[in-house]
């Protein structure tokens, strides 16, 4: 089955009813899978991008499949007022109050250390650290003091090894898995959990020209196959529901064992 055939029969449940949440880079990919997850579970999401049209896209199928969804746009990298700004009006449009927050949205430009353009830099630092940290800023805080609410990272299989001339996307999935274990040493005595998904090599509209390179990287790992975005999806939701009530600061691997083991 496709990824928009798996989304349009997800099966129905209740165990995160009542509850908010906030997906950032929602409009596709990973962060599409996990909206359309958390609405099928009984969350209120917020769809998060900087296009209102693809946005709109997929509140509406969330809406058509008996979900819920609100669309809150924003180019957070922009500035730390940006990202602030939207985390207010997500609030609001999710009637003031944010459960779960899922920091999904990431940019990966690669290339070799001394020719890696200077605007990619800093969009890398921007988008794939800063804008979790001001994120984190603005919402936990409210969840601390509610004594309640859940913040899922995503990061990838690539922070946990060196690749040749892909130096700083990883460095920033493996610092926003170190501030995963701060942010739950931080505010999970206050009742907030903080953990990660570190995604395999998982196809998504953004890599699909890497098809061939996807089927290489995953031919020896366990699972034998690509990663789909309804597999990080799913994680992305045990970590969110009560299920994981006693899981706080861990990176959850889920990519078909890729950096674990090799069977051959």
């Amino acid at each position: 089955m496709t990824t928009n055939e798996i989304l349009s029969t997800l099966p129905r449940d209740e165990r995160l009813a009542g509850r908010t949440a906030i997906i950032t880079g929602s409009t596709s990919g990973l962060g599409e899978a996990t909206a359309h997850v958390l609405a099928a579970s009984g969350a209120h999401v917020v769809v998060h991008g900087r296009s209102t049209e693809r946005a709109a896209r997929v509140a509406d199928a969330i809406a058509a499949g008996g979900g819920r969804a609100s669309v809150v746009t924003g180019d957070l990298a922009s500035s730390p007022t940006a990202a602030r700004n939207f985390a207010a009006r997500a609030t609001d449009a999710l009637g003031g109050r944010v459960d779960v927050l899922v920091n999904n949205a990431g940019i990966f430009p690669v290339g070799p250390t001394a020719t890696l353009p200077d605007d990619d830099v800093a969009a890398l630092l921007a988008t794939n650290v800063r804008v979790p940290h001001d994120l984190v800023g603005a919402l936990a805080p409210a969840m601390a003091a509610r004594g309640s609410g859940v913040i899922v990272n995503i990061t990838s299989w690539m922070a946990h090894v060196g690749t040749p001339g892909v130096g700083l996307y990883p460095a920033t999935k493996a610092a926003l898995e170190h501030l995963t274990r701060a942010w739950a040493a931080e505010f999970g005595p206050s009742g907030v959990r903080v953990n990660a998904v570190a995604p395999g090599a998982t196809l998504t509209p953004g890599n699909e020209a890497s098809l061939a390179i996807l089927e290489a990287m995953t031919a020896a790992a366990p699972a034998g196959r690509i990663g789909r975005p309804i597999d990080i999806a799913h994680a992305v939701r045990f970590l969110a529901s009560d299920e994981a009530a006693y899981v706080h600061g861990t990176v959850l691997d889920v990519d078909g064992g890729i950096v674990a083991a090799r069977v051959g």
